[in-house]
């Protein structure tokens, strides 16, 4: 939970027990009506100097003393803390939560990104860019509001291992889970956590360690990444295979010549394509782009695929081209 609104409930239960601490003292000191008890507590708390509702007993006179003492001390700290959220944008972090939480309940098959470090925040950049829906959770409020383009983000600030957070997240509404924590542990929790709500999300998994892997695969992720490994053979490669790698560059968006790999349902083409062999549809003819490999409704990838192929609703096939090649493709064979 926010430390703000920690500090907030505190102001507020104090206050409450402040309230309650004048009405039993005056009752029972004095013997005044639930409503005269009240009404002193209120004006001896606020110091507004109003008359008393009866004369005060020696013993109500100490209470009253040693009660304005102790709410200096309460109502010093109330106002610092109301101050805060007025003043420093704490009330409207409040405001902007609860919207934020309508909006969230209202998504479906979308991406949840836990943790907003260096991991979370370029899948947050990848997905903006092909206009995937997605919402971050991540616990540093500080972190959530000076991390680059974070007003573009629908972050919820919030701790990823809580199963309330994940819920208000859309965990059983959710398409995959991306999970980015620097913490292996808090990574398998949350693994662990949102596969038992919704046993058919895909969870793509961070981890530092290599035995932290078989841990998380246990757990229920269906993949695992570890970026240290990646970024070492990435770069061994650029001395090994340098012209591969300069190519997955340009897959990758670096670079002026870039082209883009896109992955498309069959069942998602018009239906006056269906049925038709590869070498009927003319892709690369009609459209430029070039389809390099398929997934059939087996699991099994085929790459360069022959013009005789015809394929099925439950296929997926891979194309490559620039975006213009892309946006042809969609035009011309996609259902809008």
């Amino acid at each position: 939970m926010n430390k703000g609104y920690n500090r907030l409930y505190i102001g507020v239960f104090l206050i409450f027990i402040s309230l309650l601490t004048g009405v039993i003292g005056y009752t029972t000191i004095e013997n005044f009506r639930l409503i005269d008890a009240f009404y002193m507590t209120v004006i001896t708390v606020s110091t507004v100097g109003f008359s008393e509702v009866n004369g005060l007993s020696d013993g109500g006179k100490i209470f009253t003393s040693l009660f304005i003492i102790m709410n200096i001390g309460i109502f010093a700290y109330a106002i610092s803390v109301i101050s805060t959220f007025i003043f420093e944008g704490e009330f409207k972090n409040i405001i902007k939560n609860i919207k934020l939480g309508y909006q969230v309940s209202k998504l479906k098959d979308h991406v949840i990104i836990c943790g907003m470090g260096r991991n979370g925040l370029k899948a947050s950049e990848e997905l903006k860019h092909t206009k995937h829906k997605f919402v971050i959770v991540e616990h540093s409020l500080e972190v959530a509001q000076t991390k680059p383009h974070a007003d573009n983000y629908q972050i919820l600030v919030g701790d990823a291992t809580s199963d309330d957070v994940l819920i208000q997240a859309g965990i059983e509404k959710a398409k995959v889970l991306i999970t980015t924590l620097p913490k292996d542990s808090d990574n398998v929790f949350i693994t662990l956590t949102a596969r038992e709500m919704n046993p058919n999300i895909r969870i793509i998994s961070r981890a530092s360690e290599e035995n932290s892997e078989r841990k998380l695969l246990k757990a229920g992720a269906n993949n695992v990444i570890q970026p240290d490994n990646l970024g070492g053979l990435h770069m061994a490669q650029l001395v090994t295979k340098p012209y591969v790698i300069e190519f997955l560059e340009i897959l990758n968006g670096i670079g002026t010549n870039t082209l883009n790999l896109e992955e498309l349902n069959f069942k998602n083409i018009k239906s006056e394509f269906k049925g038709k062999s590869l070498g009927d549809l003319n892709i690369r003819r009609k459209t430029g782009a070039t389809v390099i490999a398929y997934k059939n409704d087996k699991g099994i990838f085929e790459f360069n695929p022959k013009a005789e192929i015809v394929m099925g609703d439950e296929d997926v096939f891979i194309l490559l081209g620039d975006e213009n090649q892309i946006s042809n493709f969609r035009e011309n064979f996609c259902l809008h």
